[in-house]
């Protein structure tokens, strides 16, 4: 039991690195970068537009017909 759990303590190390060089093998260094920062703003957007949404959509058509 003790064998087996020395053996595997190794192979779990390696898989929590990996996942990174995973990520960074398949979209780069720029790709993370964009999807980093597409969700930042995205976010905000969310958060910014929910708290308002019918205000400034009311506000935007508003505009549009006058």
């Amino acid at each position: 039991m003790e064998n087996k759990k020395t053996i595997d303590e190794p192979a779990l190390e390696e898989k929590k690195g990996s996942r990174w060089k995973r990520l960074v093998k398949k979209f780069g260094i720029g790709g993370i970068i964009f999807f980093t920062v597409k969700g930042i703003i995205s976010s905000t957007l969310i958060y910014f537009l929910g708290k308002n949404a019918w205000s400034i959509i009311a506000g935007y058509l508003t505009g549009i017909f006058d």
